[in-house]
């Protein structure tokens, strides 16, 4: 009668050593074995036992069930489908083979399952473009900013417990001396070479939350608050997520770390004190940020979620994004056009703000349907803070409908209706204005007129429709 089937977990326990921010020599003094015990367990070439089990469990705080099953196994299961791929038709792949290669070589099934899956999406995308149509492909990040924008940013549920939390908050004085009275956990600050990369990490083992020591204040305060956040919250955030039924685990991630952060902020900026802050002066992001001691960033974002039913302020748009023009952050509250993929229009000043660093600019725009927004937008700085560290220099814009501007400070004294707006398109391929200089490319469904005889100013000359 056979025994009982070896578990092994390797990449498992490299996934987690990771997360956690250990060497393997510190894994082992952990877990009271040597740190070449620990290599060989990553590698799959030894299994775990019993006790081995339980004492991860009981040194990193984990729920057995979180530790259970074969994990070779499941490689073995995903290989196995992935073999099934008419491009491995003609190889003569046995079973036995395969289910070695997921136990023994985790690394390389992992490879091999991460290559698969790109070529799939690739060629599903090709099979698209081919066939004039968009891609089906899922994207995850766009998965996950349409769910944030259904709800226009605004978590009613999240934003009733933040506020809670942050009179406690400010009762134990900052969200580090709340996480010590209410959780035990103890903060520190770490140089960066200790915390190999990371700038917040939770150690569950000694229950300490571990901040690289070059952080801002406000930067830190808010990771504080984000660990407040998953202490508490963890619930909610996982119970709206799967409300999304989202195509991938990656959505999922996405979506659980932008609710993580709505939680911090509200908890370093609460809705009613916040929204009754904005109003009294009047939406200047700078002086309501030194009033909570946020960042630039964290208060103009934190401005899109004010949509309490009796309590509405003024609808935003949001947006951050570098200086090649890549969108890292994108927030709909004031039904802003913006298009789903390709550029921006080059004439909207966000992107002007790379030239001025750390000054706030104001545009008025209108689209080409004749709709008018308002626009301030500044650059945001992160990273730093030693020599030879990277700084990320971005450029956030908060925008809403010509008709609230007059609340805003950086509108005061001006009339929307009687002011000049830039005229700025939704992207180059969807903007029909036939004159703009600054087009890149020629409108969808336009042809573009041959210049045997005349070059206007404009890069393309387009045919009447």
């Amino acid at each position: 009668m056979s025994g009982p089937k070896p578990l092994y977990m390797g990449p498992r326990l490299k996934r987690l050593r990771r997360e956690l921010g250990l060497t393997q020599q510190a894994m082992a003094a952990d877990l009271e074995i040597s740190p070449s015990y620990v290599a060989l367990l990553e590698r799959n070439q030894r299994p775990f036992t019993a006790d081995l089990v339980l004492r991860l469990a009981r040194a990193y705080r984990l729920d057995l069930d979180d530790l259970g099953g074969d994990e070779g196994a499941d490689y073995g299961r995903r290989l196995q489908d992935v073999l099934r791929d008419p491009i491995f038709a003609d190889i003569d792949l046995p079973a036995l083979e395969v289910a070695d290669l997921a136990t023994s070589f985790p690394g390389i099934s992992e490879a091999l399952l991460r290559l698969h899956g790109a070529y799939t999406r690739e060629q599903a995308a090709l099979a698209d473009l081919s066939a004039g149509g968009g891609s089906q492909t899922p994207d995850p990040v766009a998965e996950a900013r349409r769910f944030i924008s259904s709800r226009r940013n605004w978590f009613p549920s999240l934003d009733a417990r933040a506020e809670g939390i942050a009179a406690l908050v400010a009762e134990a004085g900052d969200p580090k001396a709340y996480l010590a009275q209410r959780h035990g956990i103890r903060t520190r600050s770490l140089p960066d070479h200790v915390m190999m990369g990371a700038i917040r990490r939770f150690d569950r083992h000694n229950q300490q939350l571990l901040l690289v020591d070059t952080l801002s204040a406000n930067t830190a305060r808010f990771q504080a608050a984000l660990q407040v956040a998953y202490q508490e919250c963890r619930g909610d955030i996982n119970a709206i997520t799967r409300e999304g039924g989202f195509a991938s685990q990656t959505t999922s991630n996405l979506v659980r770390r932008a609710l993580a952060g709505y939680v911090a902020a509200a908890i370093l900026m609460p809705y009613d004190a916040f929204a009754r802050a904005v109003e009294e002066r009047r939406y200047d992001i700078e002086a309501v940020a030194r009033l909570f001691g946020t960042s630039f960033e964290q208060t103009a974002h934190r401005m899109t979620t004010l949509h309490k039913p009796g309590a509405e302020k003024v609808p935003f748009f949001f947006l951050r994004l570098d200086a090649a023009g890549n969108i890292s952050k994108r927030l709909d509250g004031a039904g802003f056009p913006f298009a789903s993929h390709g550029g921006g229009c080059p004439l909207w000043n966000v992107h002007d703000a790379f030239a001025a660093p750390g000054r706030v600019h104001t545009q008025w725009l209108e689209l080409p349907d004749g709709q008018r927004f308002f626009s301030i937008a500044r650059t945001v700085e992160s990273g730093g803070g030693g020599y030879r560290q990277p700084r990320i220099l971005r450029a956030v814009a908060l925008a809403c409908a010509a008709e609230h501007a007059p609340r805003l400070i950086y509108a005061e004294g001006v009339d929307p209706r009687r002011v000049e707006a830039a005229p700025i398109g939704v992207s180059c391929r969807l903007c029909h204005r036939p004159d703009c200089a600054a087009r890149a490319l020629p409108p969808i469904g336009r042809e573009v007129m041959a210049e045997d005889y005349r070059r206007g100013a404009a890069p393309f000359g387009l045919a009447e429709s």
